[in-house]
């Protein structure tokens, strides 16, 4: 028996069957060419700003080295509890908000507190690729429940009831959405929420991109009348503040809640990283005008780039948060897979295969367009020449 037999029989079965991340695929690919330009990963192309490393630099200097709180820097908590109240949101900063590694760890956590094993939970698609593959492995049944680009990719009544079975638990929201940036105003937020309080249903609501909202003021879905008793908040600093890095994010909810989330994170990490919690304290408290700023040029950027792709011949809906693009690649009668890997072959353009976040996504492309206007006008440039040699 080979070693690779040998260690491959203690692997849990539910490692075995989760596939790989799809978005790492193309971004690995990227990384292995020449004269690439990637439009693959959703990475602010920002450098976090200065104030904000020095906040860290200084928690060095001055020998804040040790564990926090398991729950956090109390400091950064009561920030955190302050901000919320501009979405009409009142958490305790001792009982109901905990610090994390990252929205990714919160999202996990969340997910272990709340399922059992053969808890259906509805996953709105297309949607980040997280999601399902950790669901499943707390025993959980991923439900997808689609949307598309006729209503913005954004979820209605309709879509919702028709998947709620006896066996739902909950659901995962996610908006501003990642790959579609699509969001969802009050009255659609209020529709969806009436719905999920009639069949008594959880949600986990990730609102990591919930800063770069566009046209419209962002909407929290605990905010809602009867939702904060029922939700489960994640955000974090890495998109709105540009320290995807630093890995800090946090979960807001409701004490019963949190306190199963802190017990699982005690045991599991102890404490988010000291010095990058600090970093976070000055974002949150001191940086709001840079946040603003990254913000502004997103949009000029998502108006430039998405009137370039209709240009080209690809229907895209104008997304209202985030910083992709999620163009239809139909016309061109290729699949999502096979259309990224034949831009990338031959024009070193890197996208995503939106079949990646559900099958919803079959027929479209994401494309991130935090990356320099020289970088997504040749970007473009390329595209166009790939789609009429087609």
């Amino acid at each position: 028996m080979s070693d690779y037999q040998c260690s491959s029989k203690f692997l849990s079965n539910g490692v075995q069957q989760i596939q790989p991340s799809g978005i790492r695929k193309f971004f690995d690919l990227a990384a292995a060419m020449d004269n690439v330009i990637s439009l693959g990963v959703g990475e602010p192309d920002f450098v976090t700003p200065w104030k904000i490393r020095e906040a860290s630099i200084a928690s060095l200097e001055r020998g804040l080295t040790t564990y926090t709180p398991n729950a956090g820097l109390l400091e950064l908590r009561t920030a955190i509890s302050d901000y919320l109240t501009k979405y009409q949101l009142n958490y305790s900063s001792t009982e109901e908000i905990v610090i994390t590694v990252g929205a990714s760890e919160g999202i996990d956590l969340a997910l272990r507190a709340l399922i059992n094993p053969g808890d259906e939970i509805l996953i709105v698609e297309p949607t980040f690729v997280s999601y399902a593959p950790l669901v499943s492995l707390v025993g959980g049944c991923p439900i997808p429940v689609g949307t598309n680009i006729e209503n913005e990719f954004k979820i209605t009544p309709f879509q919702l009831k028709k998947e709620i079975t006896p066996k739902t638990k909950g659901i995962i929201l996610s908006f501003p959405n990642n790959p579609t940036g699509a969001v969802m105003g009050r009255n659609e937020l209020e529709a969806i929420a009436n719905i999920i309080k009639d069949h008594d249903l959880w949600v986990l609501s990730d609102e990591i991109y919930g800063e770069l909202s566009y046209d419209q003021d962002h909407v929290s879905i605990p905010s809602l009348p009867g939702m904060r008793e029922r939700t489960v908040l994640i955000s974090g600093f890495s998109k709105s503040f540009a320290m995807t890095g630093w890995r800090v994010g946090y979960v807001a909810a409701p004490k019963p809640i949190s306190a199963a989330i802190l017990k699982i994170h005690q045991y599991a990490m102890m404490c988010a990283s000291t010095m990058a919690q600090y970093a976070a304290l000055e974002a949150i408290q001191n940086s709001q005008d840079e946040m603003r700023e990254m913000m502004e040029s997103y949009r000029q950027r998502r108006n430039f780039f998405v009137h370039s792709l209709r240009e080209i011949g690809l229907r895209c809906h104008m997304p209202g948060g985030a910083f992709y693009a999620f163009p239809s690649i139909a016309s061109t009668g290729l699949s999502s897979e096979s259309f990224a890997e034949k831009l990338l072959s031959t024009q070193k353009v890197a996208v995503v295969p939106g079949n990646v976040f559900g099958q919803g996504g079959e027929g479209h492309v994401r494309c991130s367009y935090a990356t320099s206007m020289a970088q997504l006008e040749e970007s473009l440039e390329r595209i166009r020449k790939f789609v009429e040699s087609l």
